[in-house]
Protein backbone atom coordinates (compact mmCIF):
# COMPACT_ATOMS: atom_id res chain seq x y z
CA UNK A 1 0.00 0.00 0.00
CA UNK A 2 1.28 3.04 -0.85
CA UNK A 3 2.14 5.73 1.74
CA UNK A 4 -0.67 7.85 3.13
CA UNK A 5 0.48 11.07 1.26
CA UNK A 6 0.82 9.35 -1.86
CA UNK A 7 -3.20 8.02 -1.36
CA UNK A 8 -4.11 11.42 -0.84
CA UNK A 9 -2.63 13.05 -3.72
CA UNK A 10 -3.79 10.27 -6.30
CA UNK A 11 -7.45 10.98 -5.17
CA UNK A 12 -6.82 15.15 -5.66
CA UNK A 13 -5.24 14.02 -8.75
CA UNK A 14 -8.10 11.87 -10.22
CA UNK A 15 -10.80 14.75 -8.93
CA UNK A 16 -8.73 17.26 -10.75
CA UNK A 17 -9.16 15.02 -14.06
CA UNK A 18 -12.73 14.80 -13.78
CA UNK A 19 -13.20 18.73 -13.23
CA UNK A 20 -11.20 19.22 -16.45
CA UNK A 21 -12.05 16.51 -18.42
CA UNK A 22 -15.08 18.54 -19.84
CA UNK A 23 -12.64 20.98 -21.84
CA UNK A 24 -11.92 19.83 -25.02
CA UNK A 25 -15.42 18.31 -25.08
CA UNK A 26 -16.90 21.66 -27.05
CA UNK A 27 -15.89 19.94 -30.37
CA UNK A 28 -17.83 17.15 -29.49
CA UNK A 29 -21.01 18.32 -28.29
CA UNK A 30 -21.13 21.82 -30.98
CA UNK A 31 -21.22 18.27 -33.80
CA UNK A 32 -23.71 16.10 -31.44
CA UNK A 33 -26.12 18.87 -29.99
CA UNK A 34 -25.14 22.59 -31.69
CA UNK A 35 -23.70 23.69 -28.74
CA UNK A 36 -21.92 27.70 -29.03
CA UNK A 37 -19.26 28.46 -27.96
CA UNK A 38 -20.78 31.14 -25.60
CA UNK A 39 -23.00 27.95 -24.35
CA UNK A 40 -19.99 26.27 -23.88
CA UNK A 41 -17.94 28.60 -21.84
CA UNK A 42 -20.58 29.24 -19.62
CA UNK A 43 -20.60 25.44 -18.88
CA UNK A 44 -16.87 25.49 -17.90
CA UNK A 45 -17.71 28.30 -16.03
CA UNK A 46 -20.22 26.84 -14.20
CA UNK A 47 -18.18 24.77 -12.59
CA UNK A 48 -17.14 28.05 -10.05
CA UNK A 49 -20.64 28.01 -8.81
CA UNK A 50 -20.20 24.71 -7.35
CA UNK A 51 -16.59 25.36 -6.60
CA UNK A 52 -16.61 28.74 -4.74
CA UNK A 53 -19.48 27.63 -2.04
CA UNK A 54 -18.17 24.21 -1.41
CA UNK A 55 -14.27 25.78 -1.02
CA UNK A 56 -15.48 28.25 1.94
CA UNK A 57 -18.37 25.57 3.34
CA UNK A 58 -16.18 22.09 3.22
CA UNK A 59 -12.80 24.29 4.24
CA UNK A 60 -14.45 25.29 7.56
CA UNK A 61 -15.99 21.88 7.68
CA UNK A 62 -12.84 20.10 7.34
CA UNK A 63 -11.07 22.12 9.90
CA UNK A 64 -13.67 21.22 12.50
CA UNK A 65 -14.62 17.93 11.65
CA UNK A 66 -11.18 16.50 10.28
CA UNK A 67 -9.91 15.62 6.73
CA UNK A 68 -11.39 12.25 6.04
CA UNK A 69 -14.74 13.50 7.03
CA UNK A 70 -14.60 15.61 4.01
CA UNK A 71 -12.61 13.34 1.35
CA UNK A 72 -14.90 10.49 1.84
CA UNK A 73 -18.47 11.78 1.07
CA UNK A 74 -16.23 13.22 -1.92
CA UNK A 75 -15.91 10.73 -3.50
CA UNK A 76 -19.30 10.18 -4.25
CA UNK A 77 -20.21 13.23 -5.24
CA UNK A 78 -17.37 13.32 -8.04
CA UNK A 79 -18.78 10.12 -9.12
CA UNK A 80 -22.29 11.70 -9.56
CA UNK A 81 -21.03 14.52 -10.92
CA UNK A 82 -19.24 12.55 -13.56
CA UNK A 83 -22.51 10.16 -14.55
CA UNK A 84 -24.73 13.51 -14.30
CA UNK A 85 -22.32 15.00 -17.10
CA UNK A 86 -22.63 11.32 -19.58
CA UNK A 87 -26.03 11.69 -19.26
CA UNK A 88 -25.98 15.31 -20.65
CA UNK A 89 -25.04 13.48 -24.20
CA UNK A 90 -28.84 13.14 -24.13
CA UNK A 91 -29.88 15.90 -22.51
CA UNK A 92 -27.82 19.14 -22.76
CA UNK A 93 -29.17 21.36 -19.68
CA UNK A 94 -27.41 18.27 -17.39
CA UNK A 95 -24.09 19.20 -18.56
CA UNK A 96 -24.68 22.76 -16.22
CA UNK A 97 -25.34 20.26 -13.54
CA UNK A 98 -22.70 18.15 -13.95
CA UNK A 99 -20.04 21.14 -13.87
CA UNK A 100 -21.33 22.41 -11.07
CA UNK A 101 -21.12 19.14 -9.36
CA UNK A 102 -17.68 18.61 -10.24
CA UNK A 103 -17.22 22.20 -8.66
CA UNK A 104 -18.33 21.07 -5.12
CA UNK A 105 -16.33 17.62 -5.33
CA UNK A 106 -13.48 20.18 -6.35
CA UNK A 107 -13.85 22.38 -3.49
CA UNK A 108 -13.95 19.26 -1.48
CA UNK A 109 -10.59 17.75 -2.95
CA UNK A 110 -8.45 20.94 -2.68
CA UNK A 111 -9.10 22.05 1.11
CA UNK A 112 -9.45 19.14 3.00
CA UNK A 113 -7.26 16.98 0.52
CA UNK A 114 -4.42 19.51 0.17
CA UNK A 115 -4.63 20.56 3.79
CA UNK A 116 -4.48 16.49 4.50
CA UNK A 117 -1.67 16.23 1.82
CA UNK A 118 0.53 19.02 3.70
CA UNK A 119 -0.34 17.23 7.28
CA UNK A 120 0.68 13.88 6.08
CA UNK A 121 3.86 15.46 4.37
CA UNK A 122 7.40 15.99 6.46
CA UNK A 123 8.91 18.77 5.27
CA UNK A 124 7.62 22.55 5.15
CA UNK A 125 6.27 23.28 2.04
CA UNK A 126 6.72 19.78 0.06
CA UNK A 127 2.60 19.77 0.89
CA UNK A 128 2.09 23.13 -1.12
CA UNK A 129 3.82 21.58 -4.10
CA UNK A 130 2.43 17.65 -3.83
CA UNK A 131 -0.71 19.55 -3.95
CA UNK A 132 -0.53 21.79 -7.07
CA UNK A 133 1.41 18.81 -8.98
CA UNK A 134 -1.57 16.89 -8.22
CA UNK A 135 -4.11 19.59 -8.86
CA UNK A 136 -2.25 20.83 -12.28
CA UNK A 137 -1.04 17.18 -13.19
CA UNK A 138 -4.66 15.65 -12.84
CA UNK A 139 -6.13 18.82 -14.92
CA UNK A 140 -3.54 18.28 -17.39
CA UNK A 141 -4.60 14.34 -17.93
CA UNK A 142 -7.78 14.99 -18.17
CA UNK A 143 -8.48 17.04 -20.94
CA UNK A 144 -5.78 15.30 -22.91
CA UNK A 145 -7.03 11.58 -22.35
CA UNK A 146 -10.49 13.12 -23.06
CA UNK A 147 -9.71 14.71 -25.19
CA UNK A 148 -7.77 11.68 -27.16
CA UNK A 149 -10.48 9.02 -26.33
CA UNK A 150 -13.37 11.33 -28.19
CA UNK A 151 -11.03 11.79 -31.11
CA UNK A 152 -10.49 8.28 -31.74
CA UNK A 153 -13.00 6.20 -29.79
CA UNK A 154 -16.85 5.39 -30.01
CA UNK A 155 -19.49 6.97 -28.12
CA UNK A 156 -17.36 10.70 -27.78
CA UNK A 157 -19.84 12.28 -25.48
CA UNK A 158 -19.77 9.27 -23.10
CA UNK A 159 -16.60 7.10 -22.98
CA UNK A 160 -14.37 9.93 -21.36
CA UNK A 161 -16.48 9.99 -18.44
CA UNK A 162 -16.59 5.55 -17.72
CA UNK A 163 -13.00 6.31 -17.42
CA UNK A 164 -12.93 8.43 -14.78
CA UNK A 165 -15.46 6.37 -13.21
CA UNK A 166 -12.96 3.75 -12.54
CA UNK A 167 -9.93 5.96 -11.60
CA UNK A 168 -12.45 7.27 -8.54
CA UNK A 169 -13.56 4.06 -8.09
CA UNK A 170 -9.57 3.13 -7.41
CA UNK A 171 -8.66 5.90 -5.76
CA UNK A 172 -11.71 5.82 -3.44
CA UNK A 173 -10.58 2.43 -2.35
CA UNK A 174 -6.91 3.82 -1.85
CA UNK A 175 -7.85 6.95 -0.06
CA UNK A 176 -10.49 5.24 2.12
CA UNK A 177 -8.42 4.71 5.54
CA UNK A 178 -5.61 6.73 5.35
CA UNK A 179 -5.16 7.75 9.04
CA UNK A 180 -6.98 10.85 10.00
CA UNK A 181 -4.42 14.43 10.84
CA UNK A 182 -6.83 16.64 12.09
CA UNK A 183 -8.54 16.25 15.58
CA UNK A 184 -12.08 17.18 15.89
CA UNK A 185 -12.17 21.38 17.03
CA UNK A 186 -15.98 22.61 17.12
CA UNK A 187 -14.10 26.35 17.70
CA UNK A 188 -11.88 25.76 14.42
CA UNK A 189 -12.80 27.29 10.65
CA UNK A 190 -15.74 29.22 11.86
CA UNK A 191 -14.34 32.29 10.42
CA UNK A 192 -12.09 32.53 7.68
CA UNK A 193 -10.03 35.12 9.04
CA UNK A 194 -7.45 34.89 5.95
CA UNK A 195 -9.55 37.87 4.16
CA UNK A 196 -8.75 40.36 6.79
CA UNK A 197 -5.31 39.74 6.74
CA UNK A 198 -2.92 42.65 4.98
CA UNK A 199 -0.26 40.23 3.45
CA UNK A 200 -3.74 38.46 1.09
CA UNK A 201 -5.61 41.28 0.48
CA UNK A 202 -3.54 43.20 -0.85
CA UNK A 203 -0.22 40.59 -1.61
CA UNK A 204 -2.85 37.44 -2.77
CA UNK A 205 -6.06 38.52 -3.51
CA UNK A 206 -5.14 41.01 -7.11
CA UNK A 207 -3.15 38.59 -9.08
CA UNK A 208 -5.14 35.04 -7.53
CA UNK A 209 -7.32 35.27 -10.85
CA UNK A 210 -4.89 35.50 -13.35
CA UNK A 211 -3.97 31.69 -12.35
CA UNK A 212 -6.92 30.53 -14.07
CA UNK A 213 -8.13 33.30 -16.28
CA UNK A 214 -4.49 32.32 -17.97
CA UNK A 215 -5.03 28.32 -18.43
CA UNK A 216 -8.73 28.89 -19.49
CA UNK A 217 -7.70 31.76 -22.18
CA UNK A 218 -5.37 29.14 -23.33
CA UNK A 219 -7.50 25.81 -23.36
CA UNK A 220 -10.99 26.92 -23.98
CA UNK A 221 -10.57 30.10 -25.89
CA UNK A 222 -7.88 29.87 -28.30
CA UNK A 223 -8.55 25.85 -29.91
CA UNK A 224 -11.69 26.14 -31.22
CA UNK A 225 -10.20 29.50 -33.19
CA UNK A 226 -8.03 27.16 -35.09
CA UNK A 227 -10.54 23.71 -35.42
CA UNK A 228 -10.57 24.98 -39.31
CA UNK A 229 -6.89 24.18 -39.72
CA UNK A 230 -6.85 21.43 -37.67
CA UNK A 231 -9.89 19.53 -38.85
CA UNK A 232 -10.28 16.29 -37.89
CA UNK A 233 -8.08 15.67 -35.39
CA UNK A 234 -9.56 19.40 -33.23
CA UNK A 235 -10.59 17.32 -30.54
CA UNK A 236 -7.33 15.78 -29.66
CA UNK A 237 -5.60 19.37 -30.73
CA UNK A 238 -7.54 20.80 -28.18
CA UNK A 239 -7.26 18.46 -25.23
CA UNK A 240 -3.09 18.57 -26.09
CA UNK A 241 -3.75 22.04 -25.81
CA UNK A 242 -5.11 21.99 -22.16
CA UNK A 243 -2.52 19.11 -21.13
CA UNK A 244 0.15 21.27 -22.90
CA UNK A 245 -0.74 24.25 -20.40
CA UNK A 246 -1.49 22.50 -17.55
CA UNK A 247 2.04 20.50 -17.70
CA UNK A 248 3.77 23.58 -18.18
CA UNK A 249 2.67 24.49 -14.82
CA UNK A 250 3.45 21.27 -13.53
CA UNK A 251 6.99 21.89 -14.99
CA UNK A 252 7.49 25.37 -14.09
CA UNK A 253 6.73 24.82 -10.13
CA UNK A 254 9.78 23.62 -8.31
CA UNK A 255 11.45 26.64 -9.93
CA UNK A 256 8.34 28.83 -8.62
CA UNK A 257 9.29 26.94 -5.19
CA UNK A 258 12.95 27.90 -5.56
CA UNK A 259 12.29 31.42 -6.39
CA UNK A 260 9.80 31.85 -3.53
CA UNK A 261 12.79 31.06 -1.16
CA UNK A 262 14.36 34.54 -2.46
CA UNK A 263 11.09 36.37 -1.97
CA UNK A 264 7.49 35.62 -1.97
CA UNK A 265 7.01 38.24 -4.62
CA UNK A 266 9.44 36.97 -7.51
CA UNK A 267 7.58 33.56 -8.87
CA UNK A 268 4.58 35.93 -8.86
CA UNK A 269 6.90 38.74 -11.33
CA UNK A 270 7.71 36.29 -12.90
CA UNK A 271 4.68 34.45 -13.67
CA UNK A 272 3.17 37.92 -14.11
CA UNK A 273 5.21 38.52 -17.13
CA UNK A 274 4.44 35.14 -18.69
CA UNK A 275 1.61 36.12 -18.63
CA UNK A 276 1.77 39.71 -19.81
CA UNK A 277 3.75 37.33 -23.28
CA UNK A 278 0.95 35.08 -23.24
CA UNK A 279 -1.99 37.06 -23.74
CA UNK A 280 0.19 39.45 -26.81
CA UNK A 281 0.44 35.76 -28.26
CA UNK A 282 -3.08 35.00 -27.63
CA UNK A 283 -4.57 37.79 -29.21
CA UNK A 284 -1.98 37.60 -32.55
CA UNK A 285 -3.22 34.04 -33.14
CA UNK A 286 -6.96 34.96 -33.02
CA UNK A 287 -6.11 37.94 -35.28
CA UNK A 288 -4.79 35.77 -37.71
CA UNK A 289 -5.71 32.52 -39.54
CA UNK A 290 -3.86 29.73 -40.95
CA UNK A 291 -0.97 27.01 -39.60
CA UNK A 292 0.44 30.28 -37.97
CA UNK A 293 -2.08 30.48 -36.04
CA UNK A 294 -1.81 27.19 -34.78
CA UNK A 295 1.85 27.52 -34.04
CA UNK A 296 0.77 30.72 -31.93
CA UNK A 297 -1.98 29.24 -29.78
CA UNK A 298 1.16 26.06 -28.80
CA UNK A 299 3.49 29.79 -28.20
CA UNK A 300 0.66 30.87 -25.99
CA UNK A 301 -0.26 28.00 -24.09
CA UNK A 302 3.28 27.92 -22.63
CA UNK A 303 3.81 30.90 -22.14
CA UNK A 304 0.05 30.93 -20.33
CA UNK A 305 0.49 27.39 -18.69
CA UNK A 306 3.62 29.41 -17.30
CA UNK A 307 1.86 31.86 -15.69
CA UNK A 308 -0.35 29.67 -14.38
CA UNK A 309 2.10 27.44 -11.83
CA UNK A 310 4.61 30.11 -11.41
CA UNK A 311 1.27 31.61 -9.85
CA UNK A 312 -0.41 28.70 -8.03
CA UNK A 313 2.37 27.25 -6.29
CA UNK A 314 3.52 31.46 -5.22
CA UNK A 315 -0.30 31.52 -3.61
CA UNK A 316 -0.26 28.13 -2.25
CA UNK A 317 3.47 28.89 -0.69
CA UNK A 318 2.42 31.93 0.98
CA UNK A 319 -0.36 30.85 2.47
CA UNK A 320 1.24 27.84 4.12
CA UNK A 321 3.75 30.06 5.41
CA UNK A 322 1.44 32.60 6.61
CA UNK A 323 -0.61 30.28 8.17
CA UNK A 324 0.19 29.09 12.03
CA UNK A 325 0.46 25.79 13.01
CA UNK A 326 -2.63 25.52 14.83
CA UNK A 327 -4.39 27.69 12.07
CA UNK A 328 -7.19 26.88 10.02
CA UNK A 329 -5.20 26.24 6.85
CA UNK A 330 -8.08 24.16 4.92
CA UNK A 331 -9.99 27.60 5.50
CA UNK A 332 -7.05 29.70 4.36
CA UNK A 333 -6.25 27.39 1.36
CA UNK A 334 -10.53 27.58 0.15
CA UNK A 335 -10.40 31.40 0.52
CA UNK A 336 -7.51 31.83 -1.71
CA UNK A 337 -8.66 29.12 -4.10
CA UNK A 338 -11.98 30.88 -3.98
CA UNK A 339 -10.12 34.13 -5.64
CA UNK A 340 -8.07 31.64 -8.34
CA UNK A 341 -11.39 30.51 -9.72
CA UNK A 342 -12.49 33.51 -10.71
CA UNK A 343 -10.43 33.72 -13.32
CA UNK A 344 -12.54 30.54 -14.82
CA UNK A 345 -15.38 33.88 -16.06
CA UNK A 346 -12.30 35.37 -18.22
CA UNK A 347 -13.32 33.01 -21.31
CA UNK A 348 -16.86 33.60 -20.91
CA UNK A 349 -16.05 37.64 -21.06
CA UNK A 350 -13.80 37.55 -23.75
CA UNK A 351 -16.00 35.73 -25.96
CA UNK A 352 -19.39 38.20 -24.75
CA UNK A 353 -16.97 41.34 -25.09
CA UNK A 354 -14.27 40.45 -28.20
CA UNK A 355 -17.06 41.86 -30.55
CA UNK A 356 -17.63 44.56 -29.30
CA UNK A 357 -14.13 46.20 -27.60
CA UNK A 358 -11.97 44.33 -30.35
CA UNK A 359 -9.21 42.22 -29.68
CA UNK A 360 -6.54 44.56 -29.65
CA UNK A 361 -8.61 46.22 -26.63
CA UNK A 362 -8.71 42.62 -24.80
CA UNK A 363 -5.41 42.10 -25.17
CA UNK A 364 -4.44 45.62 -23.22
CA UNK A 365 -7.54 45.40 -21.20
CA UNK A 366 -5.57 41.61 -19.40
CA UNK A 367 -2.39 42.73 -19.93
CA UNK A 368 -3.00 46.29 -17.64
CA UNK A 369 -4.50 43.98 -15.39
CA UNK A 370 -1.98 41.52 -14.65
CA UNK A 371 0.63 44.56 -14.08
CA UNK A 372 -1.42 46.31 -12.21
CA UNK A 373 -2.56 43.25 -10.00
CA UNK A 374 1.45 42.65 -9.80
CA UNK A 375 2.30 46.13 -9.12
CA UNK A 376 -0.83 46.54 -6.46
CA UNK A 377 1.24 43.33 -4.11
CA UNK A 378 4.64 45.52 -4.52
CA UNK A 379 5.84 46.03 -0.94
CA UNK A 380 3.24 43.57 1.10
CA UNK A 381 5.32 41.74 3.64
CA UNK A 382 4.63 37.93 3.99
CA UNK A 383 6.21 35.50 6.97
CA UNK A 384 9.71 35.04 6.48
Amino acid sequence: MPVSWIRVVAVVFAVSWGANQFAPMQLVYRETVGLTSTSFTAMLGSYALGLIPSLLYFGRLSDRRGRRFVVRPMIGVAVASTVVLALGADMPALLYLGRVLAGVASGMAFTAGGAWIKELSDNPGTGARRTAVALSAGFGCGALFAGLIAQWLPAPDVLPYVVHLGMMAVTGLLVWRVPETRARNTSSGRNPRVIGQRWFYAGVAPWAPWVFGAATVAFATLPPHVADVTGPLSIAFTGGIAALTLWTGVAVQPTARRLSTRGDMIPVRTGVAFGCAGFVCAAAALSINGIGSVALVVIAAVLLGSCYGMLLVSGLVIVEKNTPPEGDLSSATAVYYCFVYLGFAVPLLLSLTVSTIGLAVAAVLMVAGCVAASVQSRGVRTAA
